[in-house]
């Protein structure tokens, strides 16, 4: 068995004057804790980022690698902070959205998509000046944001009858209006493929046409083809609530993150079958693939993060549970840095800020 992880060590903080405009970072001073394996934490904090202007809960995240810059949906000020990881501090707030909720950087043509819950519009911003660029207006909660590799362009889910924990939040009742839409880096925009109530996180295949999307609301995952626009098969869960979604495409498997049970599910993506459960945290709102160390990263709410390793493609065991702080549910897994990135929401009573964690 692997121990969870002890309390946090003392931080110390410098000033980073060599970098740029001397932001104050708070860096992991002390022992790496350790499991009864005797190995090293996987995850090692070795930096906290302040964010003084977020507000209430905090949603997905979303990264520049050439600009070293971090997006962040800050839902309760109604912006997108932008972080830079030279610096190790806030640059910049994107304003005017009622509710921002997905966000992705578009490295090729250098554009920000953000998605707003509150009127289902994605803006498409210039990442260098922040100017708008245009918006896609879909009909209404327009939510996670995904990069299609066959058309380049980027995915969304939005619309649909939305539960969370037994109760209605939004659309109409009864009717499965959800849909994924796409849109282009000029703005363009166009319906996809309609499912049956409002998408949750979902996953695309690099090298196939098929589209995974968790349907909480209908206890399902369905199953697109993104070439013919329609659903082609529809997988029960367990569970209530199945939020969250990583995906091994390698490996054939889905990772689906629920909140009651509290625990993560593997699909086989075959068959459509569970394979394995593992407990995990509450409340998760995100959970990342790590191909090359084959783990999991399960964030939530209560306080830490499990890190799972895939023994086989159907044996998993939790590795360590690593201390974070209470609202941390929401983040970004970036392989090219190692990186973990794990959002703290004001919403918990807590000072909103990013915890950062080499991934050992």
């Amino acid at each position: 068995m692997i121990l969870p992880n002890g309390p946090i060590a003392v931080f110390r903080k410098l000033r980073r004057g060599a970098v740029g405009i001397g932001v104050a970072v708070m860096f992991l001073a002390g022992v790496l804790p350790v499991g009864a394996s005797g190995q090293s934490s996987p995850l090692v904090l070795k930096a906290v980022i302040p964010l003084p202007q977020a507000r209430g809960r905090m949603d997905h995240l979303s990264v520049d690698l050439r600009g070293k810059r971090l997006f962040v949906s800050e839902i309760g000020n109604g912006g997108v902070g932008v972080v830079s990881l030279a610096t190790g501090g806030p640059v910049h707030l994107l304003t005017g959205f009622g509710e921002p909720q997905g966000t992705y950087f578009d490295d090729a043509s250098g554009r920000l998509f953000v998605a707003s819950g509150d009127d289902g519009t994605v803006k498409v911003f210039d990442g260098a000046s922040y100017k708008l660029v245009d918006t896609a207006k879909f009909t209404s909660d327009a939510d996670d944001l995904r990069f299609d590799p066959r058309t380049r362009g980027v995915i969304v889910g939005y619309s649909g009858q939305k539960f969370v924990g037994g109760q209605p939040v939004r659309g109409p009742g009864g009717e499965g209006d959800g849909a994924l839409g796409y849109v282009t880096s000029n703005g363009n925009q166009g319906s996809l493929l309609p499912v049956d109530a409002h998408p949750e996180g979902f996953s695309i295949e690099s090298d196939g046409a098929r589209v995974y999307i968790n349907v909480p609301d209908r206890h399902e995952i369905e199953v697109g083809d993104l070439a013919a626009h329609r659903v082609i098969a529809r997988w029960h869960v367990s569970c209530t609530d199945n939020f969250p979604m990583a995906l091994d495409e390698a490996g054939h498997r889905l990772f689906i993150g629920c909140r009651a049970p509290q625990e993560m599910l593997v699909i086989d993506t075959g068959t459509g079958k569970s394979v394995a459960t593992i407990a995990t945290p509450a409340t998760t709102d995100d959970i990342f693939y790590d191909a090359a160390r084959r783990r999991i990263y399960v964030l939530g709410g209560q306080g830490f993060v499990d890190v799972v390793q895939q023994r086989s493609p159907d044996a998993y065991t939790r590795l360590a549970r690593v201390r974070a702080r209470v609202g941390s549910r929401t983040g970004l897994f970036v392989p090219e840095l190692k990186e973990l990135f794990v959002a703290i929401s004001e919403s918990a009573g807590q000072r909103p800020e990013l915890l950062v964690y080499e991934v050992r």
